[in-house]
């Protein structure tokens, strides 16, 4: 799979919404495992939030001796056989890019963007397996440390509304499923695909901020109207 698309930036307005200026980049990754050092990129999806035409799409297979988590790969859809198909024909025609090219290929799509803080649900956790894959490979890694997080923008909208906030084990449940729930959208079916979440977390992230929606291919959900507090 490969989408990677180049367009000229412009000036961080909308032309459907002139008042609004969008920054950030929304990414989000699938991976092999939760640790950044011991484990791989296995796909990166991005979209330009100013710009949500403007994506990014690359799958990659995982760096040699990569440590892999099986519940890791039931949430992202890769399998131990597409692995290991990869890593014995790496000659064949549909061998996946290495870690390394992907990551420098997402690198040279964000110098397309006008703005490069990221944004995602806990997008800690892409912006690491992100910087740890440069870091691997001695790539420069020009973005900055904070980024823009879903979970505490949806956070601060029950606040504000006086909504109580969902918890589990005495810590906030508040997960992407449950945030596109509250914003009006439906749920993730199967597995996650990076792309596809990229653009939910987008979406959520454009109604909870402008209370308008941000891609035509969810203009058939509706905002949930103003509710009164808890």
């Amino acid at each position: 799979m490969f989408q990677f698309l180049f367009l000229p930036c412009r000036l961080l307005t909308s032309p459907e919404y002139p008042d609004i200026i969008r920054y950030m980049i929304v990414v989000d990754v699938e991976t092999t495992g939760v640790d950044p050092r011991l484990c791989s990129l296995l796909s990166v999806g991005a979209l330009d939030f100013d710009r949500p035409e403007h994506q990014f799409y690359m799958e990659c297979a995982p760096f040699p001796g990569a440590h892999i988590e099986k519940e890791a790969l039931a949430v992202s859809g890769f399998t131990m056989e597409d692995i290991e198909a990869n890593n014995q024909s790496p000659n064949a025609n549909n061998q996946k890019k290495t870690d390394r090219a992907v990551v420098e290929a997402f690198l040279e799509w964000m110098r397309t963007c006008s703005e490069w803080t990221l944004c995602g649900q806990n997008p800690s956790f892409d912006r690491d397996f992100l910087q740890e894959t440069a870091h691997r490979y001695h790539l420069n890694w020009p973005l900055a440390h904070r980024t823009v997080d879903l979970h505490s923008v949806a956070y601060g909208d029950h606040l504000q509304r006086g909504k109580s906030i969902p918890l589990t084990h005495n810590h906030s449940a508040l997960n992407l499923d449950t945030i596109l729930a509250y914003v009006g959208l439906p749920s993730r079916q199967g597995s996650h695909h990076a792309l596809d979440d990229a653009k939910l977390e987008a979406e959520a992230l454009s109604r909870l901020i402008h209370k308008r929606g941000l891609l035509k291919e969810y203009s058939q959900f509706e905002i949930p109207k103003k509710e009164a507090k808890d």
